[in-house]
């Protein structure tokens, strides 16, 4: 299996499988409170059976090319997910998350595999507008949004149950152009 250099302190991102269920779903417990604050995944994954369920979902979406799940690990250790949500190819249009465990919090990891995947969503599969929506009330994803030059689209009012509770759903997005822009801007600088 193939990882992506996520920098110098030896972080990566590569391909979860339905094979690796098992370790999915001990990181999903290790972080089922912190994880399920704004995101409903510890609902949806609550065993061996629904997490190998999830990944094979995802597998399902990579082989018709719609969608991606990447596991983010820091010392080896499974700590969080990137996902590219939906895709759409003929339409150049894609949404992408993620989530992290506590142990995966402040390090950078989601905004450097954020990086990492839009730019292969962009310059790979020519994706044209890259979409990420975060609870109002999620600073630290609305903030990931911001640090990859996205653009705040508007606010989806209680567009989304979560935990018995809706929440109010920020849209965010870049544009191909915008994402190139942005890159050689950092090259730069």
């Amino acid at each position: 299996m193939y990882a992506i250099s996520l920098g110098d302190d030896g972080a990566e991102l590569c391909p979860l499988e339905p094979w690796q269920a098992e370790e999915f779903v001990a990181h999903v417990d290790r972080g089922r409170e912190f994880i399920g604050r704004y995101i409903p995944l510890p609902d949806v994954v609550a065993d061996l059976e629904s997490g190998r369920a999830y990944l094979r979902s995802y597998a399902e979406k990579a082989a018709a090319d719609t969608g991606r799940i990447y596991g983010i690990r820091a010392d080896g250790k499974l700590v969080g997910a990137f996902i590219v949500r939906k895709m759409d190819v003929a339409q150049g249009v894609a949404e992408v998350g993620c989530w992290l465990e506590p142990a995966g919090v402040g390090k950078g990891l989601v905004t450097r595999a954020a990086r990492a995947v839009i730019d292969w969503a962009v310059e790979e599969r020519g994706i044209h507008r890259i979409e990420w929506q975060a609870s109002t009330a999620n600073e630290s994803s609305i903030a990931v949004a911001r640090r990859l030059g996205m653009s705040k689209d508007g606010v989806l009012r209680e567009s989304f149950l979560s935990g018995g509770e809706r929440h109010d759903m920020e849209m965010w997005s870049v544009l191909a152009p915008e994402w190139r822009a942005g890159k050689q801007a950092a090259a730069r600088a």
